[in-house]
Protein backbone atom coordinates (compact mmCIF):
# COMPACT_ATOMS: atom_id res chain seq x y z
CA UNK A 1 0.00 0.00 0.00
CA UNK A 2 1.23 3.70 -0.48
CA UNK A 3 1.69 6.65 1.38
CA UNK A 4 1.65 9.74 1.00
CA UNK A 5 1.65 12.45 3.43
CA UNK A 6 0.25 16.09 2.37
CA UNK A 7 1.73 18.89 4.08
CA UNK A 8 -0.79 22.07 3.68
CA UNK A 9 -2.08 24.88 6.78
CA UNK A 10 -5.69 25.04 4.55
CA UNK A 11 -8.70 22.61 4.69
CA UNK A 12 -9.59 22.82 1.38
CA UNK A 13 -7.01 22.40 -0.04
CA UNK A 14 -6.37 20.07 1.59
CA UNK A 15 -8.87 17.74 0.81
CA UNK A 16 -8.12 18.62 -2.91
CA UNK A 17 -4.88 17.20 -2.48
CA UNK A 18 -6.68 14.07 -0.99
CA UNK A 19 -8.80 14.40 -4.32
CA UNK A 20 -5.98 14.06 -6.51
CA UNK A 21 -3.90 11.62 -4.88
CA UNK A 22 -7.20 9.28 -4.08
CA UNK A 23 -7.68 9.05 -8.20
CA UNK A 24 -3.70 7.53 -8.39
CA UNK A 25 -3.87 5.58 -5.90
CA UNK A 26 -7.43 4.39 -4.39
CA UNK A 27 -6.27 2.17 -1.67
CA UNK A 28 -3.34 4.42 -0.49
CA UNK A 29 -2.91 5.78 3.10
CA UNK A 30 -2.97 9.64 3.49
CA UNK A 31 -1.29 11.43 6.44
CA UNK A 32 -1.84 15.08 6.65
CA UNK A 33 0.00 17.43 8.43
CA UNK A 34 -0.44 21.04 9.14
CA UNK A 35 2.97 22.42 9.95
CA UNK A 36 6.50 22.07 9.24
CA UNK A 37 7.22 20.29 12.28
CA UNK A 38 4.14 18.23 12.69
CA UNK A 39 5.43 17.15 9.10
CA UNK A 40 8.79 16.00 10.77
CA UNK A 41 6.63 13.86 13.55
CA UNK A 42 4.68 12.36 10.95
CA UNK A 43 7.69 11.05 8.62
CA UNK A 44 9.77 10.27 11.68
CA UNK A 45 6.38 7.90 12.80
CA UNK A 46 6.00 6.64 9.61
CA UNK A 47 7.72 3.91 7.42
CA UNK A 48 7.27 3.21 3.65
CA UNK A 49 6.00 6.51 2.92
CA UNK A 50 5.88 7.02 -0.85
CA UNK A 51 5.51 11.00 -1.46
CA UNK A 52 5.36 14.31 0.66
CA UNK A 53 3.54 16.93 -0.90
CA UNK A 54 4.31 20.28 0.83
CA UNK A 55 2.46 23.96 0.48
CA UNK A 56 5.58 26.68 0.79
CA UNK A 57 3.74 28.80 2.79
CA UNK A 58 3.62 27.03 6.45
CA UNK A 59 3.11 28.04 9.60
CA UNK A 60 7.00 27.66 11.23
CA UNK A 61 8.87 28.29 8.17
CA UNK A 62 9.74 30.92 5.45
CA UNK A 63 10.94 30.75 1.39
CA UNK A 64 12.75 27.36 1.02
CA UNK A 65 13.63 26.52 5.01
CA UNK A 66 10.75 24.19 5.37
CA UNK A 67 11.99 21.77 2.30
CA UNK A 68 15.57 22.35 3.52
CA UNK A 69 14.35 21.25 6.92
CA UNK A 70 12.38 18.00 5.06
CA UNK A 71 15.14 17.39 2.92
CA UNK A 72 17.77 17.48 5.48
CA UNK A 73 16.08 15.17 7.78
CA UNK A 74 14.65 12.95 5.62
CA UNK A 75 16.28 13.44 2.09
CA UNK A 76 15.33 9.91 0.33
CA UNK A 77 11.66 10.86 0.54
CA UNK A 78 10.49 12.37 -2.92
CA UNK A 79 9.04 16.00 -2.45
CA UNK A 80 6.51 17.75 -4.24
CA UNK A 81 5.75 21.49 -3.88
CA UNK A 82 2.55 22.43 -4.42
CA UNK A 83 2.36 26.29 -4.30
CA UNK A 84 0.52 29.31 -5.09
CA UNK A 85 3.46 30.90 -5.67
CA UNK A 86 4.36 31.24 -9.97
CA UNK A 87 8.36 33.21 -8.95
CA UNK A 88 10.73 31.42 -11.56
CA UNK A 89 13.59 32.21 -8.70
CA UNK A 90 11.23 30.43 -6.57
CA UNK A 91 10.44 27.45 -8.10
CA UNK A 92 14.74 26.88 -9.84
CA UNK A 93 15.51 27.58 -6.04
CA UNK A 94 13.38 24.41 -4.80
CA UNK A 95 14.65 22.62 -7.74
CA UNK A 96 17.90 23.10 -6.68
CA UNK A 97 17.29 21.54 -3.20
CA UNK A 98 16.26 18.72 -4.95
CA UNK A 99 12.57 18.51 -5.07
CA UNK A 100 10.53 16.00 -7.55
CA UNK A 101 8.29 18.40 -9.08
CA UNK A 102 6.53 21.95 -8.40
CA UNK A 103 2.99 21.65 -8.78
CA UNK A 104 1.09 25.21 -8.99
CA UNK A 105 -2.39 25.57 -6.67
CA UNK A 106 -4.51 26.85 -9.84
CA UNK A 107 -4.38 23.41 -11.32
CA UNK A 108 -7.40 21.05 -11.40
CA UNK A 109 -7.86 18.14 -9.39
CA UNK A 110 -7.16 16.32 -13.01
CA UNK A 111 -4.26 18.02 -13.46
CA UNK A 112 -2.73 17.43 -9.96
CA UNK A 113 -3.86 14.03 -10.21
CA UNK A 114 -1.54 13.39 -13.70
CA UNK A 115 1.25 15.43 -12.14
CA UNK A 116 1.78 13.68 -9.18
CA UNK A 117 1.71 10.61 -11.34
CA UNK A 118 4.40 11.31 -13.45
CA UNK A 119 6.75 12.23 -10.16
CA UNK A 120 5.76 8.59 -9.18
CA UNK A 121 6.86 7.29 -12.30
CA UNK A 122 10.34 8.93 -11.68
CA UNK A 123 9.46 12.37 -13.39
CA UNK A 124 10.45 15.74 -12.47
CA UNK A 125 6.61 17.52 -12.97
CA UNK A 126 6.84 21.53 -13.30
CA UNK A 127 4.19 23.59 -15.56
CA UNK A 128 4.60 23.66 -19.18
CA UNK A 129 5.64 27.18 -19.21
CA UNK A 130 8.59 26.34 -16.77
CA UNK A 131 10.13 23.07 -18.11
CA UNK A 132 13.42 24.77 -18.75
CA UNK A 133 14.08 24.84 -15.29
CA UNK A 134 14.23 21.17 -15.39
CA UNK A 135 17.44 20.50 -16.05
CA UNK A 136 20.91 19.38 -13.82
CA UNK A 137 21.55 22.03 -11.91
CA UNK A 138 23.29 21.57 -8.75
CA UNK A 139 24.69 25.01 -7.44
CA UNK A 140 27.93 25.98 -7.90
CA UNK A 141 30.74 27.66 -6.54
CA UNK A 142 29.15 30.19 -4.19
CA UNK A 143 25.55 28.71 -4.32
CA UNK A 144 26.97 25.53 -3.53
CA UNK A 145 29.05 26.42 -0.63
CA UNK A 146 26.12 28.64 0.84
CA UNK A 147 23.75 25.58 0.55
CA UNK A 148 26.18 23.32 2.03
CA UNK A 149 26.64 25.64 4.75
CA UNK A 150 22.76 25.76 5.50
CA UNK A 151 22.75 22.04 5.85
CA UNK A 152 24.69 22.43 8.41
CA UNK A 153 22.65 24.08 10.84
CA UNK A 154 20.19 21.37 13.25
CA UNK A 155 16.49 21.84 13.46
CA UNK A 156 16.59 24.29 16.08
CA UNK A 157 18.99 26.57 14.72
CA UNK A 158 16.86 26.60 11.52
CA UNK A 159 13.84 27.88 13.26
CA UNK A 160 16.10 30.49 15.12
CA UNK A 161 17.18 31.83 11.78
CA UNK A 162 13.75 32.13 10.75
CA UNK A 163 13.01 34.13 13.54
CA UNK A 164 16.59 35.98 13.00
CA UNK A 165 15.17 36.56 9.71
CA UNK A 166 11.61 38.02 10.91
CA UNK A 167 13.33 40.87 13.28
CA UNK A 168 12.88 38.84 16.43
CA UNK A 169 15.25 39.24 19.42
CA UNK A 170 16.74 36.49 21.96
CA UNK A 171 13.59 37.07 24.46
CA UNK A 172 11.39 36.65 21.77
CA UNK A 173 12.57 33.48 19.83
CA UNK A 174 13.44 32.37 23.33
CA UNK A 175 9.67 32.95 24.36
CA UNK A 176 8.34 31.51 20.81
CA UNK A 177 10.73 28.20 20.84
CA UNK A 178 9.98 28.05 25.20
CA UNK A 179 14.05 27.76 25.25
CA UNK A 180 16.14 30.15 27.49
CA UNK A 181 17.56 33.60 26.36
CA UNK A 182 21.34 31.78 27.45
CA UNK A 183 20.11 28.74 24.42
CA UNK A 184 19.41 31.24 22.04
CA UNK A 185 22.31 32.97 22.56
CA UNK A 186 23.65 29.69 21.78
CA UNK A 187 21.94 29.19 18.64
CA UNK A 188 23.13 32.29 17.11
CA UNK A 189 26.59 31.94 18.05
CA UNK A 190 26.33 28.61 16.20
CA UNK A 191 24.58 29.96 13.55
CA UNK A 192 26.90 33.07 12.60
CA UNK A 193 30.07 30.11 13.11
CA UNK A 194 28.58 27.54 10.53
CA UNK A 195 27.56 30.34 8.39
CA UNK A 196 30.49 31.88 8.77
CA UNK A 197 29.52 35.55 9.32
CA UNK A 198 29.89 37.98 11.60
CA UNK A 199 26.89 39.45 13.07
CA UNK A 200 22.50 38.42 13.11
CA UNK A 201 22.53 40.85 9.61
CA UNK A 202 24.80 39.17 7.91
CA UNK A 203 22.97 35.74 8.41
CA UNK A 204 20.23 36.87 7.53
CA UNK A 205 21.73 38.29 4.45
CA UNK A 206 22.87 34.93 4.06
CA UNK A 207 19.33 33.14 4.36
CA UNK A 208 17.85 35.42 2.10
CA UNK A 209 19.83 34.68 -0.78
CA UNK A 210 20.04 31.19 -0.07
CA UNK A 211 15.86 31.68 -0.50
CA UNK A 212 16.36 33.29 -3.99
CA UNK A 213 18.54 35.05 -5.81
CA UNK A 214 21.69 32.56 -5.15
CA UNK A 215 19.36 29.13 -5.89
CA UNK A 216 17.93 30.86 -8.42
CA UNK A 217 20.75 32.27 -10.22
CA UNK A 218 22.47 28.71 -11.49
CA UNK A 219 18.97 28.20 -13.16
CA UNK A 220 18.58 31.31 -14.81
CA UNK A 221 21.80 30.59 -16.29
CA UNK A 222 20.86 27.48 -17.69
CA UNK A 223 17.66 28.83 -18.95
CA UNK A 224 19.92 31.38 -21.01
CA UNK A 225 22.13 28.84 -22.14
CA UNK A 226 19.56 26.39 -23.76
CA UNK A 227 15.84 27.55 -24.85
CA UNK A 228 12.68 25.76 -22.92
CA UNK A 229 12.13 22.25 -24.78
CA UNK A 230 8.26 22.00 -26.24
Amino acid sequence: MMRFLIVEDHPLFREALEGALQMVAPAAEILQATSIDGALEQVAATTGLDLILLDLSMPGTTGLSGIIRIRKAFPKIPVVIVSGHQDRQIMSGALSLGVSGYILKSSSKQELAQSIGEVLRGAVCVPAAYRGLVRPQRPSGPAQDLLKRLHDLTPQQLRVLEMLKRGLQNKQIAYELKISETTVKVHVSDILRKLNVLSRTKAIVEMSRIDFATLAAEGSRHERAQPDQP
